[in-house]
């Protein structure tokens, strides 16, 4: 189980709300988000409610403001919702596809990688069924740039789930103990 903790204020101070699960709209429990402890699991932080928008992935850890968050990587500056990453012991394997509707060249992948262009041949790629495991997407090679969560699961096309402008170059499997 993980728990992570939101505080309206840098450093951990300010009114705080204790999350042990997924949750789509932090704005109901407090009016901004400072910092954040991650006590034990892993997250995806959202820009928006809903799980919509940018998102950032946390692992255990103290995160004292946002700038540092920025530092890390992280491109926005509001958390507005977080999904908990359960934890995960087993083998990893997901089918990516040229085109929607797991249409076109299809390449199956059970390890990460750090450049999809060079490994594959592949310069886009707008399907994916992800069989076992959690992943992290980047926009960029080399795990850079934007990242996206997926979990096991059908997802027939990107631009039909929002990333329409989205080239997905890089992918690594959360291997963390969430």
């Amino acid at each position: 189980m993980g728990k992570i903790i939101f505080y309206e204020d840098r450093n951990f101070q300010g009114r705080s709300y204790d999350c042990m699960s997924d949750c789509s709209d932090i704005s109901s429990y407090l009016s901004r988000v400072g910092s954040i402890r991650v006590e034990s699991g892993c997250f995806m932080v959202y820009e928006r409610n809903s799980y919509m928008g940018n998102q950032f992935f946390l692992r255990r850890g103290e995160y004292h403001d946002m700038q540092r968050m920025m530092s890390m990587g992280m491109i926005f500056d509001t958390i507005r919702s977080c999904r908990m990453i359960p934890p995960y012991r087993g083998s990893y394997r997901m089918r990516i596809y040229e085109r929607d509707n797991f249409g076109g060249q299809m390449h199956e992948v059970m390890d990460d990688c750090d450049n999809i262009m060079e490994r594959y041949r592949m310069s886009d790629w707008q399907s994916c069924h992800v069989m076992d495991g959690h992943w992290l997407f980047y926009e960029q090679p080399h795990y850079r740039g934007r990242m996206w969560y997926f979990r096991p699961g059908e997802y027939r096309s990107f631009r039909d789930m929002g990333y329409s402008n989205m080239r997905f170059m890089s992918m690594r499997r959360i291997t963390d103990i969430c």
